[in-house]
């Protein structure tokens, strides 16, 4: 088995931070079921500003609000603004590959999804070749 990203929220925005909340990261609900992302599902996030790397498991906020507020230890690394990975994961054989196709969106400063996009993997005589898809 191999670990694999299954949904990915790329580029999405801080918009507060709660440390006082029990933990988690609370989202959009609306971004998460374009991505194919649960609530209460673990999650890695990776801060493209400060390199900070966190696992934590998703709660839904308010649908429309485009929030991304980390809270409880998580609100510890980040800070309103920083630009967030946010990465769901799945375990599979290497022959599953061609059957996966993770769904990617990235955003707009303002949290606005600004592509969606599928990662594709095909075999080519005896290894794999990679595709990114708009959809």
């Amino acid at each position: 088995m191999i670990r694999v990203i299954r949904a990915k929220l790329h580029g999405i925005r801080v918009t507060g931070a709660d440390l006082n909340y029990h933990g988690s990261i609370t989202l959009d609900p609306d971004h998460c079921r374009q991505a194919g992302i649960y609530p209460l599902e673990f999650v890695e996030i990776w801060n493209k500003t400060t390199g900070a790397r966190i696992s934590t498991y998703v709660i839904f906020g308010e649908a429309g609000s485009r929030c991304c507020i980390l809270n409880g230890a998580a609100a510890r690394t980040c800070h309103a603004g920083d630009e967030l990975i946010i990465a769901a994961s799945d375990y599979i054989a290497p022959a599953e590959l061609p059957n996966v196709n993770p769904r990617i969106l990235t955003f707009t400063p303002e949290n606005e999804v600004d592509e969606r996009l599928a990662y594709r993997v095909e075999p080519n005589d005896g290894h794999f070749d990679f595709h990114i898809d708009r959809v």
